[in-house]
């Protein structure tokens, strides 16, 4: 039986950093090292209680070992476990020689925390933008979702499972997302959908699933646009608060005060 007086687990979503071997470097103007230097000094100020982080992909933009190593010194210092997904920038080889030590906590892979269990998707496909669940994947998932321990799950993707109304990001949508909910449909025990990718803050609802979607901590891209378009919107990170109920609470943090230089000319990433 739950606790109903227990506090929430707290849980901290970082995604889509972009991070160079260069320190210098910059998405669409923007140094991306910068901005997440900001957004890890924001979740150290506002998260002293987090117990799990989120890290949902397109953790580097160029795939080298150098951004691997420096994101996750960067992420040490907080002293909270990662869950790591990968992302269509990210390169498998480099990330799983410096997370070695980690590997059960990299997609495909689940962990509990209190009475959730937190499944971890890998939707990419090798060398392209939009996402895809593979046979392999959604065996997996199917599997996770029926020895999970937690009495509430929630499943997390690199890619957007449902189209955001954003005509350029839609067709990276997740190909086998139907495939993908009738899964989910079957489990009762699902509360959650949470996916990076798409630089917007999203929330929705499906069939009583909370579906969930984070800012970048770099650049932000501009809602219900039609074609490749920055927003103006700052980097941020979202939290969540599990209750052992069932219910989720969450909210997103953007960091203040710091003029970010995106170059919005740019009409690709």
């Amino acid at each position: 039986m739950s606790n109903k007086g227990a506090q929430p687990r707290r849980v901290v979503q970082l995604s889509d950093c972009h991070l160079f071997a260069d320190t210098e470097g910059k998405l669409l103007g923007l140094n991306t090292q910068y901005s997440l230097e900001r957004v890890i000094e924001r979740v150290r100020e506002e998260q002293p209680s987090m117990e799990l982080i989120l890290a949902t992909g397109d953790l580097s933009q160029d795939g080298s070992r150098d951004s691997y190593e420096r994101l996750r010194a960067m992420l040490e210092p907080l002293e909270t476990p990662v869950l790591w997904l990968e992302g269509n920038h990210d390169k498998p080889a480099p990330m799983l020689e410096v997370l070695a030590d980690q590997r059960e906590r990299i997609s495909p892979c689940y962990e509990t925390l209190g009475n959730w269990t937190i499944i971890m998707l890998d939707s990419t496909i090798p060398d392209k933008v939009p996402g895809e669940l593979y046979e392999q994947d959604l065996a997996f998932l199917e599997r996770a979702l029926n020895d999970a321990p937690g009495e509430h799950i929630m499943v997390c993707l690199h890619h957007h499972p449902v189209p955001i109304g954003c005509a350029w990001l839609d067709t990276q949508v997740v190909a086998s997302g139907d495939r993908f909910f009738e899964i989910l449909d079957r489990y009762p025990r699902v509360r959650a959908v949470v996916w990076g990718h798409i630089h917007q803050e999203y929330e929705a609802q499906r069939n009583g699933v909370e579906l969930f979607a984070v800012p970048s901590t770099c650049v932000q891209f501009k809602p219900f646009s039609e074609d490749f378009s920055v927003d103006d919107a700052n980097p941020g990170y979202r939290w969540f608060d599990l209750h052992d109920d069932g219910r989720l609470e969450t909210g997103i943090s953007r960091v203040e005060g710091i003029d970010f230089q995106v170059d919005f000319s740019v009409k690709g990433y």
